[in-house]
C-alpha cells in the first residue's frame, strides 16, 4: 500500500476543480435553454408544446450515462472530432435543460392565475408580463426543486468518467489504484462530496419550509 500524501491530496483537489466546473456549465447552459423550455411548455401553440414534451421525455426517460455515451460517440460518427470535455458539457447542458425547464415550467403554472389577468388588465405585452410578473414569482416557488436538482447534477457528474473525463470520483479511482487504499482514498471523495452537497440540500430543505408556512 502507497502513502496518501500532498501530490495524491492534489490531484484529487484537481478533479474536484473539473467537477464543480462541470456541473456549473451543465447548470448555468442547462438553465438558459431551461427558461425557454419552460416558456415554451407554456405556449399556447400546441406543435411547439408536444415537441418540447418529446424532448423533456427523451431526457427524463433515458440515463444520463447512455446520453454521454451518444453525445461523445455519436458525434464522432459523424465524423467530428470532439474531446471529452466539450461531449460531457454538451450532454449535462441538454440534461438539465429538460428537467430545469420541467421545474420551471411547473413553477410558472403555480403563479395565481390573477397575477396574469392582472396584468393583462394593466395592458402589459406578452414579454414584460413574463419578465416583470410571472417569472421573479415563479423563480422564487422553484428555487428549493432547482437546489435539489443542483444536488444530483453535482453527484452525476461522476459519471463522465465513462468517456474519459477525469472528475472527481475519477481522480479518487486514478489514485486508489495507485495507492491500493480504496477505503481511504474514496472516504475523502465522499467527503468532499458531502461538503458541497449537504449544505446546498439543507438550503433546499429550508426553503420548502419556509415556503410551506407561507401557504398556510
Amino acid at each position: 500500500m502507497g502513502p496518501i500524501g500532498e501530490n495524491e491530496f492534489l490531484f484529487i483537489l484537481q478533479g474536484l476543480k473539473w467537477t464543480v466546473l462541470l456541473a456549473i456549465i451543465g447548470f448555468v447552459g442547462g438553465g438558459l435553454f431551461g427558461i425557454l423550455i419552460a416558456l415554451a411548455r407554456a405556449s399556447k401553440n400546441r406543435t411547439v408544446r408536444v415537441a418540447i414534451s418529446g424532448y423533456i421525455a427523451l431526457f427524463q426517460g433515458t440515463p444520463l450515462l447512455m446520453q454521454l455515451f451518444v453525445v461523445y460517440y455519436g458525434v464522432a460518427l459523424l465524423g467530428i472530432d470532439v474531446n471529452a470535455w466539450i461531449a460531457v458539457a454538451i450532454a449535462f447542458t441538454l440534461h438539465a435543460s429538460a428537467f430545469l425547464g420541467e421545474i420551471w415550467r411547473g413553477s410558472i403554472e403555480a403563479v395565481p392565475k390573477g397575477q396574469s389577468e392582472a396584468a393583462n388588465a394593466l395592458g402589459l405585452h406578452y414579454v414584460s408580463r413574463m419578465k416583470d410578473v410571472i417569472l421573479p414569482q415563479a423563480l422564487r416557488i422553484s428555487m428549493p426543486a432547482t437546489i435539489g436538482f443542483l444536488v444530483q447534477l453535482i453527484k452525476g457528474t461522476s459519471l463522465a468518467a465513462i468517456v474519459g473525463f477525469i472528475e472527481l470520483t475519477r481522480a479518487g479511482q486514478i489514485i486508489s489504484n495507485q495507492t491500493y487504499r480504496p477505503l481511504l482514498v474514496f472516504g475523502i471523495v465522499g467527503v468532499i462530496y458531502f461538503i458541497i452537497c449537504w449544505p446546498l440540500s439543507h438550503l433546499g430543505s429550508g426553503l420548502e419550509k419556509r415556503m410551506a408556512k407561507a401557504v398556510r
